[in-house]
């Protein structure tokens, strides 16, 4: 039995033991099995990995992208680019990370990606920010990165968005659960009335499908796209990284 799993918490909302248990199932894998790992704090980690022997790889989500790299025993080059890890594989004891959200949000990102969509604003500051960072940047396109706590130059509150920023901006991505379920009512505070049908917004949260932050900036006229084909794409190079030979 090969045995994968996802650490993070809380894990309510886990779109991933959904998917591979069903995955499982449809194309017959009768010798894998995927759980989840919810645990309150990065060091229950070592717990895990000594009481499943057969675990063969693992999923990261909030907020442990960043905290589960002094773990890892080996890392792929983005990973120690931009320091964080979404995804490792266990061989013989040893754990390798890798980084599926660079692929799932490039890919993703390109559906409603205009020319004209040359500056961007990142919502948050956690491990899938960085990962968008690091896209936009091999991409050329400019960012601001807006914190509740801005601490470098690149960075600004949301209290500095003002309505001629989200003018001149206009790819927004938010990476932070505001308004993921249950909290479903809230949303970023920006200026909202300065978006138009040149923005594209799009949010990494999935469940709901469309956010307040996409309701909002469609009633705007926007383009917007919800991080579920994100998602599936980082589950199916999940899956590719845990087989490669």
């Amino acid at each position: 039995m090969r045995r994968y799993g996802l650490i993070g918490y809380p894990l309510g909302h886990s779109f991933s033991q959904p998917f591979f248990t069903e995955k499982f199932r449809k194309e017959g894998i009768q010798d894998c099995v995927y759980q989840n790992f919810p645990i309150p704090e990065i060091a229950v980690l070592k717990e895990i990995l000594a009481s499943y022997t057969d675990l063969a790889g693992l999923n990261v989500t909030i907020p442990y992208k960043e905290q589960v790299i002094p773990f890892l025993h080996h890392m792929e080059p983005v990973v120690q680019a931009i320091g964080a890890c979404n995804c490792i594989r266990i061989e013989n004891g040893e754990l390798t990370g890798f980084n599926t959200d660079v692929l799932g949000f490039e890919r993703s990102l390109s559906e409603f990606l205009q020319p004209s969509h040359r500056k961007a604003l990142v919502l948050g500051t956690g491990g899938a920010a960085k990962a968008i960072c690091y896209v936009l940047e091999q991409k050329g396109i400019d960012y601001l990165i807006i914190s509740r706590n801005p601490s470098a130059a690149n960075q600004r509150s949301y209290e500095q968005v003002t309505p001629a920023i989200i003018d001149e901006y206009t790819l927004i991505v938010n990476t932070t659960p505001v308004g993921m379920y249950p909290k479903e009512d809230a949303w970023p505070a920006l200026p909202y009335e300065a978006i138009s049908s040149n923005h594209y917004l799009y949010d990494l949260v999935y469940n709901p499908a469309r956010t307040q932050f996409l309701q909002r900036g469609e009633a705007q006229g926007a383009a917007i796209k919800n991080g579920m084909d994100m998602l599936v794409i980082q589950a199916e190079e999940s899956w590719r990284i845990w087989n490669e030979k």
